[in-house]
């Protein structure tokens, strides 16, 4: 699994020029089971998601298609972390240990 913080690096004005774009991005990454979770971040200087999968090569693919990174008004941090605990809702998302 992997959490995917964004970090605005233009004006949220540039920001909100691509956000409908942005979000059709993210719907096409939920559709595709990829994404679980997304959202702005308090105080709104970027933004949170959760990704599900195993290939951070493709994680990073993902990313770079994101209107905002493409028109360069963020910075993604990627971190990758085993989902041993969740809630019973995400139980289809728990890993083992390798």
């Amino acid at each position: 699994m992997f959490v995917l913080e964004l970090t605005y690096t233009a004006p949220v004005e540039r920001v909100d020029a691509l956000l409908q774009a942005h979000v059709a991005w993210l719907d096409r990454q939920y559709a595709a089971g990829v994404f679980i979770a997304s959202g702005r971040k308090n105080p709104r200087d970027g933004g949170v998601i959760l990704a599900v999968g195993d290939d951070r090569d493709r994680i990073e693919e993902i990313t770079a298609q994101d209107p905002f990174t493409v028109e360069d008004v963020c910075a993604y941090r990627i971190t990758e972390f085993i989902a041993t605990k969740t809630a019973e809702e995400l139980a289809p998302y728990r890993q083992q240990l390798p």
